[in-house]
């Protein structure tokens, strides 16, 4: 079978032919380091870094890039407000998001550029759309004139009379058009500064990303990524200017995220509706919140609650339980032939044809589930269906692997597993006020027991 994806292009599904098969080159716009990561950073990481797990999975060789904007408006800005150079700033929140990448057990990608080390590049390709006639240069900086760009507009589908509605002019830009964006800014006095043919200044934010996205992956991307928000002006930007260097089609797909809202609001520190990832962690392991992304199709909204934090904490404690369960069959029996159950391969390739569907996680959560309550229902007569939940486990462990859920557990110490062998054998002999006493024991530090016909088995609380 074949993965398909919704092209943002094309406004349609397609199916996913790379240019040079088997391999795969993929960009994805990353963060600007100028404050802690959010839950809505923490939906594209964790989108992207799925989406190249899922590629790798079907057989593909993926090259994933993901880029760090540390010298930005807001960077500068932010630094001013806090008293720091802005290589200090810099410096502190790449460390948080490194930490946050780790924290959320996310793949790193085969590069992360920084947007400082790549400005020689930069300086080249504003050069040659100067040479091409694609950009002017004026007292405030360099622009890219639209209006050369013929198909300008055909990634968010807007005519440029809609496209002006939602442009932010400076009081100092001196444009030909409104649409007209920056690709070298020249900087202001006690603003960060290199040298360039037009004067001291820095690069403007789309230029970055494609000059490090065709440095690392070349002129022509298979997939382009980034969230909804920044299909206009950002991706717009990024094909007029990129396209215009080259002649070439700049990203075959483009896959766009929806956003995460609180309350229907797109989180922001000025609306006090700011979740930080960190924030998250203190109150649930992180994988609560990757089930939680998985619960809706990447490209939809989702809005974020405590209340259904709590939800995917309940789903993830079910998971462990299971496992648990599944671990303390290991006393009584331990038979590992393994044979095949239709009904689960059904399952399995039911969660394989949703992720081949432009990454139905939603769907494919539904099938691990399904799997659960099979094992569930199996274990009321453990013995007698040992190899089809060894089975079923095989296929759990395989896919929430896949989906980056690592489902981490300690182990039972060799003290808790003596206690309850010990009970098992006063249960055995008739000495139920022993048992009970050791069911207690446990039950306080944390290990519940459940008596089958088959015999006991446990789980954390």
């Amino acid at each position: 079978m074949a993965v398909y994806i919704y092209n943002s292009l094309t406004r349609k599904k397609e199916e996913f032919i790379s240019l040079s098969p088997p391999l795969v080159n993929m960009y994805s716009c990353g963060p600007t380091v100028y404050d802690e990561s959010h839950i809505g950073h923490a939906r594209s990481f964790y989108v992207f870094d799925l989406i190249r797990r899922y590629l790798e999975f079907r057989g593909y060789k993926v090259k994933f890039i993901r880029n760090i904007t540390d010298i930005d408006d807001k960077i500068i800005k932010r630094s001013q407000e806090l008293n720091l150079s802005w290589q200090e700033l810099v410096k502190i929140y790449l460390n948080r998001y490194e930490e946050d990448l780790s924290l959320l057990n996310i793949k790193r990608a085969d590069f992360e550029p920084r947007a400082t080390d790549n400005i020689s590049e930069m300086i080249k390709n504003i050069e040659r759309l100067i040479q091409r006639g694609y950009a002017y240069i004026t007292e405030t900086g360099v622009y890219f004139n639209v209006d050369k760009f013929a198909s300008y507009g055909k990634l968010s589908h807007q005519r440029k009379e809609e496209m002006i509605k939602g442009v932010r002019i400076e009081a100092d830009e001196k444009k030909k058009n409104p649409l007209d964006f920056a690709l070298w800014k020249i900087s202001k006095e006690n603003e960060p500064f290199w040298e360039s043919p037009w004067g001291k200044g820095r690069p403007g934010w789309h230029i970055e990303c494609s000059t490090m996205a065709m440095k690392y992956l070349g002129e022509s991307l298979d997939i382009h990524g980034g969230g909804i928000d920044l299909i206009f002006p950002h991706h717009e930007n990024e094909i007029a200017q990129s396209e215009s260097l080259t002649g070439k089609l700049f990203a075959k797909y483009w896959i766009h995220h929806g956003l995460l809202t609180i309350k229907g609001q797109k989180m922001a520190k000025s609306l006090g509706n700011f979740v930080s990832i960190k924030d998250v962690k203190e109150r649930y392991p992180l994988d609560v919140l990757k089930l939680f992304f998985l619960s809706a199709h990447y490209s939809h909204p989702i809005d974020f609650s405590w209340e259904k934090l709590d939800e995917f904490n309940r789903a993830r404690n079910h998971l462990l339980s299971i496992f648990d369960r599944i671990d303390s069959i290991g006393l009584y029996d331990d038979r590992t032939q393994i044979i095949n159950f239709k009904d689960l391969d059904e399952l399995k390739d039911e969660f394989i044809s949703s992720m081949d569907d432009d990454f139905n996680t939603a769907k494919a959560l539904g099938c691990l589930f399904k799997i659960v309550n099979f094992i569930d229902k199996d274990m009321i007569n453990y013995k007698n269906n040992l190899r089809r939940i060894i089975y079923a486990k095989g296929i759990l462990e395989k896919f929430l692997e896949l989906l980056g859920l690592s489902f981490k557990k300690e182990p039972f110490s060799n003290e808790i597993l003596e206690k309850i062998r010990l009970r098992e054998t006063f249960r055995k002999n008739k000495n139920f006020k022993r048992a009970d006493q050791l069911r207690e024991e446990l039950r306080k530090e944390g290990i519940i027991l459940e008596d089958t016909h088959d015999g006991t088995l446990y789980r954390r609380i």
